[in-house]
């Protein structure tokens, strides 16, 4: 057994019970639920030029440290350029995703994150005016 650097992995977590840590990678072949935690210090690094969807399952997105804003895309509007926030997550909250919403996450303060998604039919869009 050894630990696990949280920030370079990932944790795969299979059908029958499994979990295995990997490498950290955005993949659209990462069937199945993944665990992944990360560091973003500003919104550059939370992808603010794009909107993300997971078609295959809801997320959960979990603070640490630091505070995140998340916001969906107004219904079928693909040039809402702002969208509406729906949550401020502070340390220890979390808030699911639902499956197929478009979302895109600000980062209020430099945060650690923790997510829980199926990646394989992610799709991002990017936003009006980027």
């Amino acid at each position: 057994m050894t630990a696990v650097d949280l920030f370079s992995s990932m944790f795969r977590l299979g059908p029958a019970g499994d979990v295995r840590a990997e490498e950290r990678r955005m993949s659209p072949d990462l069937d199945g639920w993944t665990v992944m935690t990360l560091h973003v210090e500003s919104d550059a690094e939370a992808h603010p030029e794009s909107w993300e969807q997971h078609r295959d399952g809801e997320e959960v997105l979990c603070v640490l440290t630091g505070a995140v804003r998340i916001y969906f895309r107004a219904e079928d509007d693909p040039q809402d350029p702002d969208g509406e926030l729906v949550a401020r997550l502070t340390p220890g909250t979390a808030f699911v995703i639902p499956r197929g919403r478009w979302h895109r996450t600000t980062v209020e303060e430099p945060s650690d994150i923790m997510a829980f998604s199926r990646i394989a039919g992610t799709r991002m869009e990017r936003r009006a005016g980027w």
